[in-house]
Formats: structure tokens, C-alpha cells, sequence
């Protein structure tokens, strides 16, 4: 026990710590379910940011229908679109992984699905969270 972490008996499975362990499980339900794992963690990450951006800009309370809102965006928009969109680059350029094809898939992404994915949610965050109308003068 003499300054070792994580030998036998201190109960981290084999010198594991939890977090490693529980990065190998979201790993291995990313495989096994690649699609509802990318809904479930876009709908996640959506929350954590909207409550922090809530507490950066001065919310005394998290409003919950705002996140709410935004978590079902994210889960229901956010990691299917991002899902199916990767396969389709992947499909376009057949698997290949070099360097060049991966900024060539970061361009096309920005050029062509980036400004759809913000123009619908700045629709989506008006009209549905904050219930605003279109009102054309």
C-alpha cells in the first residue's frame, strides 16, 4: 500500500478509476447504440450549457422550461442530424481518415449544414423558448 493508487482491494476494479470506467461504457453503448447515445448526449450537453450560459448572464434561478427546451432540441434535432450527417461524409468520402480528408469534411460541414443547423435554431429559440412572433414591418 506504500504510495500505489488503485492496487487490489481498494475497491477501483483493477486500478480503474470511475471516470475511465465510465468513459469505456459510454464508449462501448456509442457502439452498440450509436444513434440514441449521440440523442441522449447532445440533449445533455444542450442542458449543461444552457444552464451555464443561464448563470453567466445573471439568472439568480435556472429557468427550467428554457432548458428543457433547449435539451429536446438538442435530442431530438441535434444528435440525429449530426449522426446521419457524418455517415453521409463518410459516405462521400468512402472511410478515408488522412488529414486532408478530415478538413475537407469540416469545410463541407461548415458551408453547407452549419448555416441551416443556426438559422433553425435561432427560429426554434424564438418561437418556441422565448415565444416570440414574427412581426415584419
Amino acid at each position: 500500500m506504500a504510495g500505489g493508487t488503485g492496487g487490489a482491494g481498494g475497491g477501483t476494479g483493477g486500478g480503474d478509476s470511475l471516470a475511465r470506467r465510465a468513459w469505456r461504457q459510454y464508449l462501448l453503448q456509442l457502439q452498440r447504440h450509436p444513434l440514441r447515445t449521440k440523442m441522449i448526449t447532445a440533449g445533455c450537453l444542450a442542458g449543461v450549457s444552457d444552464s451555464v450560459a443561464q448563470k453567466l448572464s445573471g439568472y439568480q434561478k435556472i429557468e427550467k422550461r428554457r432548458l428543457l427546451l433547449k435539451m429536446i432540441f438538442g435530442f431530438a434535432y441535434g444528435g440525429p442530424f449530426g449522426h446521419f450527417l457524418h455517415k453521409v461524409l463518410d459516405y462521400i468520402f468512402k472511410g478515408k481518415k488522412d488529414t486532408k480528408t478530415v478538413a475537407k469534411k469540416v469545410l463541407l460541414e461548415q458551408i453547407t449544414s452549419s448555416p441551416w443547423n443556426n438559422l433553425l435554431f435561432l427560429f426554434y429559440y424564438g418561437y418556441v423558448v422565448e415565444s416570440k412572433s414574427v412581426s415584419v414591418k
